[in-house]
């Protein structure tokens, strides 16, 4: 029996001939073309020091043989709409351009298990891959849409975001024209609050002047407190209101220009607006997992794509049934009667790209939704035939109602609400860039449907990917806080108080140089380095980020030791939060990211709290860099990091040397609310996998002076007596010995032979 306990001669069976199979289970395969594997774009924000690459510093590909994992999410359809759950392993199989390939992962995600009482707030202890993970693109047509239609979509739009996804799912928000193409408003985000206030403006050029220097995208503007108290009661925040006026007034700008164009440009309008469409299907490739593309349109005059209907039988159809009967050909416009076959080219030529990018155009006839004209009727019918057109030939739906849309598109939420994650190494995945079709077969019941990506790309040097790609490859690992391991970097953020009411969070980065090294030997590494923090909803709290660019001539030895660390910081208030790092090599494309948990106390109210343990490093271990003041940064801000007034650098993850000196590691211990008696320490060491380990040792030299009300400031020692060379994590507790209050903190630790 061959792998996966199939016969030899099974086949791979079209869609009707498996429907006319009898039996409980039947095999059905799906068809699919090849997958871009483009992907999206990054905006950097100020690079420390603008360097031209020299050709010859670029970095060599070998013609060795890639190895790599392709994730195939899969979504099996029951008869009645529902996922098929149960499905094991061996009731599928992958076929590579043909040819069957060993499933060597498999996971079942059920989005119906994860957070079912309040679908709003995300747990990130979920860990979802990518792949899994439903993208939502909500795109408002702005050339072939009148003003008022596309003011009341948003509405609709909006009663999408924050009350019919799912916690788990991304979203993201693009206007679109034919003359300038798509305009990304929003990345893919799970901030609702942020996607509400990007389809409020709509990118009003006047309103974006609040949009803060994000290179990602994730922030149209500042989050504001009030965002997250009208979320919680269902709504939008009440600033959003304020806007209606000034974007009506920009759509009608929009709308103006948009009806100069005389009639006989009306097919270079429908080829333009393929054609950039197009661009961003090409470029949604990149983006993990299945896309649904929420196209808010009132179409165009389907007439100039398929020719005259029957169904209107007018003068002007009666003439040319006359000319074509009395062998008048001359006279009867071809392009009228039967379509422009260039344009159909085009046509199908940007919607097989959205089919090979994973992605379903769901297009949403929002002319319903202002008063009609009795002239405009016909208009109307024929622009839901191009929408209804491009819907089905990407395998989304088609809504006819936009005050509805949520509704109907229930159904496709339900029907991917369980997705088996397959994955394989490919036998032969040919040359970088290449496309590559795969097909799923799947042991399924009767009737039922499955979906999957449609092929993959074999890898391309990052070198060659669109800014566009680079960027949403970036935004997508932030947003689905996917810890990567391409660079070695660890994270220690800490919160003091700056007023009673926030924090100043400094943010220490810690980046292996040997990894940022790797296949470049250019004399000025550019690193990009980003920071976002989300509080317990997935609102983007703050930010920061940065371009490095390091001269390492005649240093490349000590840094590929040590590696770059780097301070920012953030502005938070109480609450708690997920900070979110991504680095990345910027010539080489080698990225890691990691997350990292925070809380921050609330200071006013005077409980005792204590931040995690710094160990004092030795000076000159790393390459440092501080963020830059001036530009999101206050000049005027004080360096946390001092005991006994003198600066010092903390370690975000101390490496611990096993050796006979008494003095052990040097450790300062901040808190505030401490006590005013006697401290004592308690610490505890556990391994990966949470064991209490015995051995080490911490004790207390001295309790220092700050001068500051509530600060305290200890000096202690640590020495990793009796444990073995590993990782572990050192709980530190401080027992206030007149009232027996405690304050814990810990870090990771690593000791070394």
């Amino acid at each position: 029996m061959p792998r996966n306990g199939m016969s030899k001669d099974m086949k791979p069976e079209s869609s009707s001939e498996s429907n006319e199979r009898t039996g409980a289970r039947t095999w059905r395969r799906t068809e699919v073309a090849s997958l871009t594997s483009l992907v999206l774009a990054l905006a950097l924000l100020g690079a420390a020091s603008a360097t031209a690459q020299d050709p010859d510093d670029l970095p060599e590909f070998d013609e060795r043989a890639v190895v790599f994992e392709v994730q195939v999410p899969v979504n099996v359809v029951g008869r009645n709409g529902e996922s098929v759950r149960g499905l094991t392993r061996e009731d599928f199989q992958i076929l590579d351009e043909g040819e069957v390939q060993e499933v060597t992962g498999f996971q079942v995600v059920d989005l119906d298990l994860l957070v079912p009482d309040d679908r709003r707030v995300i747990d990130t202890s979920h860990d979802l891959p990518p792949a899994v993970r439903r993208h939502f693109l909500l795109l408002f047509d702005l050339t072939f849409s009148a003003p008022t239609a596309v003011a009341r979509a948003r509405i609709a739009a909006q009663e999408f975001v924050l009350n019919e996804m799912h916690a788990t799912d991304l979203a993201a928000v693009a206007v679109h024209t034919a003359e300038s193409g798509s305009q990304l408003l929003v990345t893919f985000t799970p901030d609702r609050a942020q996607l509400a206030r990007a389809i409020a403006t709509l990118g009003n050029p006047r309103l974006l002047k609040l949009v803060t220097k994000d290179p990602l995208g994730f922030l149209i503007d500042s989050p504001r407190p009030a965002i997250s108290a009208a979320l919680d009661a269902g709504g939008v925040d009440q600033s959003i209101s304020e806007m209606e006026r000034s974007v009506d007034g920009y759509l009608r700008i929009i709308g103006n220009q948009m009806a100069r164009y005389e009639r006989s440009f009306a097919r270079g309008r429908i080829s333009s607006w393929a054609d950039t469409l197009q661009d961003m299907a090409r470029i949604l490739g990149s983006v993990e997992g299945r896309k649904h593309v929420i196209l808010f349109s009132e179409g165009f005059d389907g007439r100039l794509l398929f020719g005259r209907q029957p169904d209107f039988f007018d003068d002007e159809m009666q003439r040319e049934i006359q000319a074509i009967q009395d062998g008048r050909y001359a006279e009867v416009d071809t392009d009228n009667r039967y379509g422009n076959t260039q344009l159909q080219v085009q046509m199908d030529q940007m919607l097989r790209e959205f089919s090979r990018a994973n992605a379903a155009i769901h297009a949403v006839d929002i002319s319903g939704l202002r008063a009609d004209m009795p002239e405009e009727r016909r208009a109307r019918i024929v622009g839901r035939d191009a929408l209804f057109y491009i819907s089905n030939e990407t395998g989304g739906r088609f809504h006819e109602d936009a005050n509805d849309f949520g509704a109907e598109l229930r159904e496709v939420l339900s029907g991917s609400s369980v997705t088996y994650l397959l994955a394989f190494e490919p036998s032969d995945p040919g040359e970088p860039g290449d496309h590559r079709r795969i097909a799923v077969r799947a042991r399924a019941p009767r009737g039922a449907q499955v979906s999957h990506r449609m092929g993959y790309v074999t890898p391309r040097p990052f070198g060659d990917l669109h800014p566009m790609e680079k960027r949403l490859l970036a935004s997508d690992l932030i947003a689905t806080a996917t810890e990567t391991d391409g660079l070695a970097i660890d994270v220690l953020a800490a919160p003091f108080r700056a007023t009673e009411d926030e924090a100043y969070v400094p943010v220490i980065i810690e980046i292996g140089g040997d990894g940022l090294l790797d296949a470049h030997e250019a004399l000025h590494l550019p690193v990009e380095i980003y920071a976002y923090v989300t509080d317990e909803k997935s609102q983007m709290r703050d930010f920061f980020s940065r371009v490095v660019t390091l001269d390492l001539a005649g240093r490349e030895d000590a840094f590929a030791n040590t590696g770059l660390k780097y301070y920012g910081h953030l502005n938070l208030g109480p609450g708690t939060y997920l900070v979110r790092v991504l680095v990345r090599n910027a010539v080489t494309g080698s990225t890691g990211a990691a997350t990292v948990e925070l809380d921050v106390p609330a200071f006013a109210d005077g409980q005792p709290a204590l931040l995690p343990p710094f160990f004092l490093e030795e000076p000159g271990s790393w390459f440092l860099v501080r963020e830059q003041p001036g530009d999101q940064y206050a000049k005027t801000t004080i360096y946390p990091f001092t005991v006994n007034g003198e600066p010092y650098v903390p370690s975000a993850v101390p490496l611990l040397p096993i050796t006979d000196d008494p003095e052990g590691a040097e450790v300062c211990l901040v808190g505030y609310n401490l006590g005013a008696g006697e401290l004592t320490l308690e610490a505890t060491l556990t391994d990966p996998e949470g064991e209490a380990v015995t051995g080490g040792a911490l004790s207390l030299r001295e309790r220092t002076v700050t001068g500051i009300p509530g600060l305290d400031k200890l000096v202690a020692a640590f020495q990793p007596t009796g444990l073995e060379p590993g990782d572990y994590t050192l709980s530190v507790a401080v027992i206030d010995q007149a009232t027996q209050a405690r304050s814990a903190n810990s870090i990771p630790l690593k000791v070394l032979n």
